[in-house]
């Protein structure tokens, strides 16, 4: 089955928590502490694959999540890193974050590899809070929480041809003919209904990769018939070659269905009207063909080239595929995206810098703080200890949370909530 859009969330790793723990050897006198720091988190790691060719492999997976650390241990053990998360998606497929529709990444290299999600610090053990002043110190860090992130992943095909018209014009006939690729032919509408590659060789030893996409109708372009689907697959194409039915075997105008998709394309974004083109009249082997290509050329007010064919009969192939190349040979790759696309934030990360914290008083009149960087403290403080909890005070003293406090009118024995947990504020 060819998948080639999926939304997914994704949760990196927590860190492990750092120990407390003191060295109680025999003959070894004021052992000291001895606990040792979390793992780090697992990480999400995006990776590039050729031999894939479609996402089905996240289609009802919907959540996934990288390992945690392993906890600190004693005896200055370090606990393990948590395994990455490696997801293999096939080449050209782009990760945006869902909700700011944002680019993440765009995977176009076989093993690229890309970090989404990085998994959460691992806590630090007593060991590394030692000073002169406390040289047994009960303070350790819990493990950094795990970050999650809603992400779209797309599968826009690596091709450099494009091969687009209206359905029934020919185009799975004319790629089985210029290729060994085997798609479904038949005589009705939307007989392709996936995206299909092969590998186009010249006879003057050139070669390019070409797509035969699904049909495309009026309205393509606001998402009617196969529409938006499979418009994605044209977005990285250098050459466009729109085919034609000129026998009008169905009954309808070969200008009109020009027309139609130029309109189509035109609407769609990345200007596809401005890849270079080659008209292919098609099916120049049925009655009414020659005619009807006459009166095409009389309409026709543009420059692109048109190319009379029969994919049927083989008829002129080589000369298209030869222009064709000539026209790739002159023709850059075309960028997708601008810096206005991608994520304004690290690419693993996804915090928001913003303030440190914020007060702002609640419905039942108690003063309540927030903040990315507050709440990481918070989660990473263990609150059963002494120590930890007035290291904490002082952390938040230092941030000026205090004062600030103050100056909201807060004062001594008054009650703030923090993240669900209320404290007495004692100045």
């Amino acid at each position: 089955m060819f998948v080639d859009l999926v939304k997914l969330v994704i949760k990196s790793g927590k860190g492990g928590d750092g120990m407390v723990a003191f060295r109680r050897e025999k003959y070894v006198p004021k052992g000291g502490p001895s606990g040792g720091d979390g793992g780090r988190g697992g990480h999400i790691i995006f990776e590039g694959d050729e031999g894939l060719s479609t996402l089905l492999d996240y289609r009802f997976n919907k959540i996934l999540k990288s390992n945690d650390g392993e906890n600190g241990k004693s005896k200055r053990m370090n606990g393990k890193n948590g395994e990455d998360l490696v997801l293999r998606v096939p080449i050209g497929t782009t990760i945006y974050n869902h909700r700011e529709n944002k680019v993440i990444a765009d995977i176009t290299e076989h093993h690229q590899q890309v970090t989404v999600l990085e998994g959460g610090r691992g806590g630090r053990g007593n060991v590394q809070f030692t000073t002169s002043r406390n040289t047994a110190p009960e303070i350790a860090e819990k493990g950094e929480p795990a970050k999650e992130l809603e992400i779209r992943i797309e599968l826009k095909l690596l091709a450099d041809v494009g091969l687009v018209g209206m359905p029934s014009v020919g185009k799975s006939t004319l790629i089985s003919v210029i290729s060994k690729s085997r798609p479904k032919i038949a005589d009705y509408h939307f007989t392709t209904l996936s995206p299909n590659l092969g590998v186009v060789g010249v006879n003057d030893g050139r070669s390019f990769v070409c797509a035969d996409l699904p049909g495309l109708i009026e309205g393509a372009s606001l998402g009617q018939g196969l529409g938006l689907q499979f418009l994605r697959h044209i977005e990285r194409t250098r050459v466009i070659l729109h085919i034609i039915d000129m026998s009008a075997f169905e009954g309808r105008d070969p200008y009109q269905d020009y027309t139609i998709i130029q309109n189509e394309l035109a609407q769609y974004k990345y200007n596809l009207t401005k890849r270079p083109q080659i008209i292919v009249a098609n099916k120049m082997d049925l009655p009414g063909a020659q005619e009807n290509l006459k009166n095409f050329k009389e309409k026709y007010q543009g420059e692109q080239t048109i190319v009379p064919i029969s994919a049927a009969t083989k008829e002129n192939i080589q000369f298209l595929l030869q222009k064709t190349a000539d026209l790739l040979e002159s023709t850059p790759t075309f960028s997708l995206y601008t810096k206005e696309d991608y994520a304004d934030t690290v690419v693993y990360t996804f915090e928001d810098p913003g303030d440190d914290f914020t007060i702002h008083l609640a419905s039942d009149g108690v003063y309540e703080l927030e903040g990315e960087r507050l709440k990481r403290l918070f989660e990473m403080t263990d609150f059963s200890t002494d120590q930890s909890i007035k290291r904490f005070a002082r952390q938040l003293r230092t941030m000026g949370v205090d004062e600030a406090l103050r100056k909201k009118g807060v004062k001594n024995g008054d009650t703030v909530r923090l993240f669900g947990f209320e404290f007495d504020f004692i100045d």
